[in-house]
């Protein structure tokens, strides 16, 4: 008696988890069959985050404070979000950025960021570049272009023109010095942040040491040409450069100069890199693609963290035979339809076939019942405070994935109709969580 009764509740919750996803395959086929412009998918997305988030209201927050009160409501509502940006961040780096275009502009701006700032604390340790008043070290960045060289190979020789000042990233190089009449003396061995051929930015003189990599050696080159282009174009960097070059030809040797810490320097001047510069290019997006081979498994098990949240709060809504939440499915559903409509649009763009895209996003609706089943299941069987903790993980979950992925999306292309359709979207949920009354 007691299976069967386990069995009805699993294929209620199958079937309204499973409905409120019919939305991603049914986006899936819109966008590929329409090819809908970012305006209107922006529209929709910031329809159905409005709606999802009138769900999360009505259906979650008041249900979670009355079963467990506010401090269990709080703490699960921080572990879900929290507990979903660890795992969404595992996935983002094995490809599942890729998803939406969202996901895919977060994790480039945020690698971009990540990579600015390593390469403005290498350059912070070049006395020569912290002439370079902070604010105007944007311009620099463009300048150090990427190098590689074998193990063995000559960097350059003594006596060569020097041209170029090296930073490096990976690897290890030696320093030698010729000697008459026998091998050459080793001056230093350099490793990963290291730089070398400063002077070269400042006079055009001949090399005075020979570097060779002794591993593979991957670094960042800065061409004295380019350096000159800058001071010529700014008199603040031409005079400091000026005098750092006379206090070298005084005190060669000495100790570096520069304005105040290496880490200052290099905060002032991350802290006037524009946001616009650390946004990927379209370039940027295309090489991510090429290099994630598509990374189709980790492309779906990214849609699939989106959606866990939603399929065990639809199962959780559901327990002890509670009629299902019309706002909640509604607002599932109409979150559902654009993610899927922009995200199948994408994935043609990196070269997924129509089957492909269509069997993932069908597998997805099944597995969205499948998490309401489960839903229903499990959450049935805890004590109140429990169950209130975990539905407001989930509903924690929800939320940080609306802040993350949708909106972000509708505002980058939606421009000034996001914020009325947000609103119409939570205006939509809320009359729907009328009709049951």
């Amino acid at each position: 008696m007691n299976f069967s009764i386990d069995v009805s509740e699993a294929l209620r919750g199958f079937t309204w988890g499973f409905l409120s996803a019919v939305s991603l395959p049914l986006g899936a086929v819109i966008g590929l069959w329409l090819a809908p412009t970012h305006r209107w998918t922006s529209a929709l997305m910031a329809f159905g985050g409005g709606a999802l988030l009138a769900a999360l209201t009505l259906e979650l927050v008041v249900e979670s404070e009355e079963m467990g009160g506010f401090w269990v409501m709080g703490a699960g509502f921080l572990g879900g979000s929290l507990l979903y940006m660890a795992l969404n961040h595992v996935v983002n780096g094995q490809g599942g950025f890729l998803r939406s275009e969202s996901t895919t502009i977060v994790y480039l701006t945020e690698q971009k960021r990540a990579q600015t700032e390593s390469m403005l604390e290498r350059l912070s340790r070049v006395d020569i570049l912290r002439a370079l008043p902070p604010d105007e070290v944007e311009s620099v960045l463009p300048m150090a272009r990427p190098v590689e060289f074998k193990a063995g190979e000559v960097v350059f020789e003594q006596g060569a023109h020097g041209d170029r000042l090296y930073l490096i990233d990976e690897g290890q190089a030696e320093v030698l010095r010729a000697r008459a009449g026998g091998d050459p003396e080793r001056l230093a061995v350099l490793g990963s942040g290291d730089t070398f051929g400063e002077m070269a930015l400042l006079r055009d003189e001949a090399r005075s040491a020979t570097v060779r990599a002794t591993t593979d050696l991957a670094a960042w080159g800065i061409s004295r040409e380019d350096f000159q282009r800058l001071v010529a174009a700014s008199p603040r960097l031409g005079a400091a450069v000026e005098a750092l070059l006379q206090r070298r030809l005084d005190a060669p040797g000495g100790a570096p100069t520069g304005q105040g810490s290496a880490r200052a320097w290099a905060r002032a001047a991350m802290a006037g890199v524009s946001p616009g510069d650390l946004a990927p290019t379209s370039e940027d997006i295309l090489h991510a693609q090429k290099e994630a081979g598509g990374a189709p498994m980790a492309i779906w098990l990214g849609i699939l963290l989106d959606g866990i949240p939603e399929s065990l709060v639809i199962g959780a809504s559901m327990v002890g035979g509670a009629t299902v939440s019309p706002a909640l499915i509604c607002g599932v559903f109409l979150a559902n339809f654009p993610e899927a409509m922009s995200s199948a649009v994408g994935m043609r763009r990196q070269g997924m076939t129509w089957t492909r895209v269509m069997v993932m996003w069908a597998s997805l609706a099944l597995m969205t019942g499948l998490g309401a089943a489960a839903g229903i299941l499990g959450f049935g069987s805890l004590p109140a405070s429990i169950h209130a903790l975990t539905a407001a993980m989930a509903a924690g979950a929800m939320l940080t994935m609306i802040a993350e992925t949708m909106l972000p999306e509708a505002v980058e292309q939606g421009g000034s109709a996001v914020g009325l359709m947000t609103v119409l979207g939570f205006l939509a949920a809320v009359f729907t969580s009328t009709l049951d009354h």
